[in-house]
Order: structure tokens, then sequence, then C-alpha cells
């Protein structure tokens, strides 16, 4: 199983929010390259970049983070956060993202997401799913939709979309654990996706059961901020 640690981004620092709610918001780092090279120097190989900014503003914001980060590391960087038009997209794989991270637009655009997917390549994009009892929650998981998750996911895989990512809204950044039962189902569903677990870890234990139910993939965020995983530790899981 790949380890993707994650960095959100405001106003160019390192931050994570506690249910994606912009008040609960904790400063980590000032200097977001910093905690980049960390996770380069102890081997891993992808980041998940998200511009907490942009995801409000509707539009890309902290792309300079992306390039800089880009420019001075070998990660594999998957960015998000504002994704909302063409212009965007380009923006991101111009500043050296390997993968656009989107999610609200495959709801509320079907019809232009899939445009990108034609133009762009469906291996380009990363999806992610957020949820809320099994129905996808979208713009910064402030709505939630009537749409199941299965069903959104089954008609984006139709699509040629390779890797996504689901978050259940009500674990993230809460350091509670995994959506374990949500994740199972998903994968034996989707066996042939690449599907990447996110939100609620707090150990290696968790990762660990991530690993064993079949997650290609994990994205860790505030369990190594908090000092909950050694980024040391990391370094037992090979992609």
């Amino acid at each position: 199983m790949q380890i993707i640690p994650a960095i959100d981004i405001i106003e160019g620092k390192c931050v994570r929010l506690t249910e994606g709610d912009y008040l609960q918001k904790k400063i980590y780092n000032e200097h977001p390259l910093d905690v980049a090279k960390q996770f380069e120097d102890a081997g891993l190989q992808r980041l998940h970049l998200v511009d907490l900014d942009g995801a409000k503003a509707g539009a890309v914001k902290n792309w300079k983070v992306l390039e800089t980060i880009a420019g001075k590391t070998s990660l594999s960087i998957d960015f998000g956060g504002g994704i909302k038009k063409e212009d965007d997209v380009n923006i991101v794989f111009n500043s050296g993202a390997a993968f656009a991270t989107v999610g609200s637009i495959a709801i509320k655009n079907e019809t232009e997401f899939v445009k990108w997917l034609l133009i762009f390549g469906a291996e380009k994009f990363l999806l992610g799913a957020d949820v809320k009892e099994e129905k996808i929650a979208i713009n910064g998981w402030m709505e939630k939709t009537d749409v199941w998750v299965y069903d959104f996911i089954e008609k984006y895989v139709n699509h040629g979309v390779k890797q996504i990512f689901c978050t259940d809204v009500s674990k993230d950044g809460k350091l509670e654990g995994p959506s374990i039962d949500l994740y199972k189902n998903i994968i034996a569903k989707f066996p042939d996706l690449y599907f990447i677990a996110s939100g609620g870890v707090s150990s290696i234990k968790d990762l660990e059961e991530l690993q064993a139910i079949g997650c290609k993939a994990a994205i860790v965020g505030k369990a190594i901020y908090e000092n909950k995983i050694s980024i040391s530790d990391l370094k037992n899981f090979k992609p």
C-alpha cells in the first residue's frame, strides 16, 4: 500500500482543518516546501496537496506552492481545491502536478468534467468522493447530495477514471480511525480501482488495517502533524 501524505494550504501555509471547518484551523508550518522535503527524504513518492483557499474561492489560488514543491522535489503531486474551469486544470498541470484532484465539479457539471477527461486523459485525474452516510458531499463538505457513492464511482470508472479517494467527512481530522466498512464495500464492488483511503487515520494500526482490506493507498495528514505517526514509521509501507 502506498502512503500519500497530505499538505493542506491556506495563505501559503501548511494547515489542517477539523471536519472541513475553516474556523477549526491549525497552522503546522509556514513553509510547505520544508514539509514536502521531509516526506521525500523519508522515501515517500507522492503528495496530496490541497488548496483550501482555492476550494473556498472556487478558483485555484495556491498554484505557486505547487510550482515550488514540484520544482524542488521529485514527488508525484496531486493538486486539488478550486478546480472549476478548464483554465484551472491547465494551471495545475503547467505548475507541475501529476494529477488534478477534483470532486464537486463531477457532481455539479458532469458534462464539463467528462470533457476534461477526454482532453487531458482520464488517468490524469484523481477523483475525490467525499461521503456523509454513503451520500456524496460537495463544496468543501458543506453541501450533502442525494448521490449514492457507489453510483458516483461506477459512473466515472466507466468514463475511464483510474484513481479515486474516499473521505468520510464525519471522521476527517478527528483521528478516530478510518471508515473500514465503507472502504471494504467499495473495494468489493470495484476490485480493479486504484482505491485510496482518506480521513480518520490515527495510527500505524489503522494503516495496517487499510492495507489488509485491500486499499491501494492511504492519504495521511493530521496524524503525522500531531505526532501520532512518525514519518519513519511510514517507510514500512511500500507502493
